[in-house]
């Protein structure tokens, strides 16, 4: 899927939703007995109307070994045939020298597949550019997370004041382009993307910490959206655990709706 067919989707949608399927088999509801690949369709078939986007969190998945890449495959499997207008991220966190990324952009860009898969690109260009090969795929890079110890390298300033995130952005929109890269920034440092719009103003941002780790949607909006909205907001926990009971589904569709309906709102305000 290229850029401008996800920004019609958000368009038709009114919506910049993405939905985590970070699936625990130990948090899915007991009514399931462990079945990863019903909860996962489950909550798919609940939240497509809301959503843009969906992203496996691979780890959760090769935690079960070849159950869990079985269930991973026929998850994409499912959504490409059912939603097939929906855009998917592997969140697998890749990076590595050329010749083994080759092997991992093939692995979520043909035999899965995916649309993107997200990438650490603290190895340089060499790790990166297998990626970004792939017409009408996308290339997640790491820039700016949400977690704790993100401030032990990330917000580290060289003699000039320039932040780590910030060289890191400045380098690698060298690398592609705004129709084959995107930037993860974390929800929690929403007043940091005014100044990364000011570098890459054009480049989707895929945005998680939304929900269960307290960041802002509206601040993300104020700060991070651009004329083409720019912006792939994640929820995981939040809808997908939004009960343990068998209304899980239906919880689920009810969180993603009201993300929906704020994200609506948003674009309105932004004129989009």
């Amino acid at each position: 899927m290229n850029k401008q067919a996800l920004f019609e989707q958000i368009i038709a949608k009114r919506s910049f939703l993405c939905v985590g399927l970070d699936t625990d088999v130990k948090k899915i509801p007991e009514c399931l007995d462990g079945d990863m690949l019903g909860f996962n369709q489950a909550i798919i078939d609940a939240t497509a109307p809301y959503a843009v986007c969906f992203k496996p969190n691979v780890a959760f998945y090769e935690s079960m070994g070849t159950y869990g890449w079985d269930v991973l495959k026929r998850t994409i499997g499912y959504i490409k045939e059912n939603y097939p207008e929906i855009f998917v991220i592997a969140d697998a966190k890749r990076g590595d020298i050329g010749n083994t990324s080759e092997m991992y952009a093939k692995t979520f860009f043909e035999n899965l597949p995916a649309d993107a898969v997200t990438v650490a690109p603290y190895m340089g260009k060499d790790s990166v550019a297998p990626f970004l090969k792939f017409e009408d795929k996308f290339a997640v890079l790491l820039a700016l997370t949400s977690n704790e110890g993100s401030d032990d390298f990330q917000m580290q300033t060289d003699a000039v004041g320039c932040a780590f995130y910030e060289k890191v952005l400045q380098t690698s929109k060298e690398w592609g382009n705004e129709d084959n890269m995107m930037y993860v920034v974390g929800a929690t440092k929403a007043q940091m993307l005014e100044g990364i719009r000011r570098i890459v103003p054009n480049h989707f941002l895929l945005v998680p910490g939304v929900g269960a780790q307290g960041g802002s949607l509206r601040e993300v909006a104020k700060y991070g959206m651009n004329s083409q909205c720019g912006l792939l907001v994640n929820s995981s926990r939040g809808i997908i655990y939004a009960s343990k009971c068998e209304d899980f589904a239906t919880r689920a569709a009810m969180e993603a709706k009201a993300l929906q309906e704020e994200m609506n709102l948003l674009l309105e305000d932004a004129e989009i």
